[in-house]
């Protein structure tokens, strides 16, 4: 994966396309950081990667909320489990 500056993005353009094109992805860093990813889109695609790359971000922000609700000692999926079950044994009787 290639890294480009956002000021390379602006004064050669043309190697990123062209290395974007190649490669299928670049990042673009701003102070020496990543702050975006450009993906090629095949023809035809357009809506089947942007609804790919949101899934994507959705998971990873889903991810995130479970890791930080597990510090803060909320409930577990084991813990979550057997609620339910719990519940369930309830209704049951």
């Amino acid at each position: 994966m290639q890294f480009y500056t956002i000021r390379e993005l602006r004064t050669t353009p043309k190697a990123l396309w062209e290395r974007l094109a190649q490669d299928g992805e670049v990042v673009i860093t701003n102070n020496g950081r990543p702050s975006a990813l450009m993906i090629n889109i095949a023809d035809g695609s357009f809506e089947e990667t942007v609804r790919a790359v949101r899934q994507a971000k959705a998971m990873i922000a889903f991810n995130a909320m479970r890791m930080q609700a597990a510090k803060q000692g909320h409930f577990t999926d084991t813990d979550i489990e057997a609620e339910i079950r719990a519940v369930r044994e309830q209704k049951k009787e």
